[in-house]
């Protein structure tokens, strides 16, 4: 009991000191302190609510017949779902990749979107990028040379893409069935991509700003396009979607989700 009254009486002379003190401080400076106080209060829960509420959504997009939709079935069930298929509707699934299941611990989700690639199809990719943390562009490597314009085309108006751009959205550049012995290397599909993407800046460019219908303009003016110019990172990886060679694509992915 003792004891108790000794804490009761230290506390109120604590107490009466404290009072004492802020009586003492000047009212504004008093106030000043107060408000920096709930400024940074509010600051911390809403990056604390922003952390917690990033976007899990990742995005699959390419042409039709890239592979999108194997790769899709390969990085949710491990299975190739009997070969080439076709989407004609968004394919989404929120999952933790077919190999992360035998790993302990807690594992995020991710929320997998496959994108229709026919040409009438894709503004339905402009529905989901304003939720997307990425963008996986899925390129056929075996039969690139044919599709690298209409390829280069898409990947241009996805990276001058207002969404894209602003909230500056990492891109991979995925090389689809490079397991094949006639594929296009990474290097090689890349450096050409590149070169068709400087080719669509310059004709773009010399119409008028009312025809275009791309948001953003990409590159460094003056200088030969290449992928390091975009504001947002573009990398590039080799994948297969056939025989579950997917972890470039696995590893890309776990770095923003």
């Amino acid at each position: 009991m003792e004891n108790l009254e000794g804490l009761k009486l230290m506390a109120e002379q604590w107490s009466n000191q404290g009072i004492e003190y802020l009586q003492k401080i000047p009212p504004f400076q008093l106030y000043a302190a107060i408000g920096l106080l709930l400024l940074t209060t509010v600051l911390l829960l809403s990056f604390r609510l922003v952390r917690r509420t990033k976007s899990n959504t990742v995005l699959l997009s390419g042409l039709s017949g890239s592979g999108k939709t194997v790769l899709f079935y390969q990085l949710r069930d491990g299975s190739s779902h009997q070969g080439s298929v076709t989407s004609m509707e968004p394919n989404e699934g929120t999952f933790v990749f077919h190999s992360e299941h035998a790993k302990k611990g807690k594992i995020k989700h991710v929320h997998l979107v496959d994108v229709p690639g026919h040409s009438r199809l894709r503004p339905k990719l402009e529905e989901f990028l304003p939720q997307a943390a990425a963008i996986v562009f899925v390129v056929d490597a075996l039969e690139f040379l044919p599709n690298c314009r209409a390829a280069s085309e898409y990947l241009y108006d996805i990276l001058t893409n207002a969404n894209v751009v602003k909230k500056k959205i990492p891109v991979l550049l995925c090389c689809n069935k490079t397991d094949k012995l006639t594929a296009h290397t990474k290097e090689f599909i890349k450096k050409q991509m590149e070169k068709e993407i400087e080719k669509l800046r310059a004709s773009r460019s010399a119409v008028s700003t009312a025809d275009i219908a791309n948001d953003y303009t990409i590159g460094i003016e003056g200088e030969v396009f290449s992928f390091s110019h975009c504001c947002n990172r573009v990398t590039v990886a080799e994948a297969s979607g056939l025989n579950g060679e997917t972890v470039q694509v696995q590893d890309f992915i776990r770095e923003y989700i």
